[in-house]
């Protein structure tokens, strides 16, 4: 009279679950690739936020005499661990400046596009009517058009001050998070808590901000982890065509445009930015899709 089931899953196959009695599911380990790709990216962040204080060398420092050292890994002097570039400047030193460039520009653009996609979904979801209709046919217009043709546009219209280009990767990319926000206000309309809402006379303004707006958080950061690996593509293709980050400043792009008529003689000085470009993308892209496995409510059971 007095057994005890103490396992869950007894309970469950006597007859005795229900509603309150739950199996807790094992945690799923965070995959090893997941790891090493948030080490990775922690790792890159901590060196480009520390530039200025380890970089070896002045960045604007040139000496034709030390033009195109090779890197020591290839037998070089010690003196410059990656070697020299044509004008005889440390690819180290620049490399790092380059790459803190790069992160700046992408992490502030996400941001951007975060803030001006969600407030603009936000605002058609909500208000309806022609406000939903013309913001929905600006989005829609915007994303019919590639976006580094876009930005190349706005380039010409605005310049290159680092301030404008920051503007022009943010916006070129939020049409994606007013997609995903205004899809979700309409999504969430007809909820019971929605209605509650509305019956206890809170404005619609209102529900959207405390009830609507944090449920679109998920989708939001997933999205922002997945456009952070296109936003540095796109700065560094545009400053490898010479419209981005202008000298004495450098980027990610920029080297491997100045690295393009020394392919043949000194492969290097393109090699380890597009090494740096390819797994800053490649990290950021599998956080991403890891992100959007963990907070999809779909995959979980």
């Amino acid at each position: 009279m007095t057994n005890t089931i103490t396992d869950a899953s007894e309970l469950a196959a006597d007859g005795f679950g229900d509603e309150r009695v739950s199996v807790p599911r094992r945690r799923d380990r965070l995959p090893t690739v997941t790891i090493i790709s948030l080490l990775f990216l922690f790792v890159i962040v901590l060196l480009a936020a520390a530039a200025p204080a380890i970089a070896p060398h002045d960045v604007a420092t040139q000496s034709l005499l030390s033009r195109l050292r090779l890197p020591i890994f290839t037998g070089g002097a010690s003196d410059y661990l990656l070697g020299t570039d044509h004008l005889g400047r440390d690819v180290l030193s620049r490399l790092l400046f380059a790459t803190r460039t790069t992160l700046l520009i992408a992490g502030a653009g996400v941001l951007i596009g975060v803030i001006a996609g969600t407030s603009s979904g936000l605002v058609a979801g909500t208000a309806g009517g022609w406000t939903d209709q013309c913001i929905a046919a600006v989005v829609d217009a915007q994303a019919a058009v590639p976006t580094t043709l876009i930005a190349l546009t706005a380039v010409a219209l605005v310049g290159t001050h680092p301030l404008a280009l920051v503007l022009i990767v943010g916006f070129s990319d939020y049409y994606k998070y007013a997609r995903v926000v205004r899809g979700e206000v309409h999504a969430l309309q007809g909820r019971s808590f929605i209605e509650a809402g509305r019956c206890s006379g809170a404005s619609p303004w209102r529900i959207a901000i405390r009830h609507i707006l944090p449920n679109t958080f998920s989708p939001i950061i997933v999205l922002a982890s997945l456009s952070f690996a296109e936003m540095v593509v796109l700065e560094s293709s545009l400053s490898f065509l010479g419209v981005g980050v202008q000298p004495p400043n450098v980027s990610l792009g920029s080297l491997l445009g100045e690295a393009r008529n020394y392919l043949i003689s000194s492969p290097w000085l393109a090699i380890m930015p597009c090494v740096v470009i390819v797994m800053i993308t490649v990290a950021a892209s599998i956080i991403g899709d890891w992100l959007r496995d963990v907070l999809d409510p779909r995959s979980r059971t």
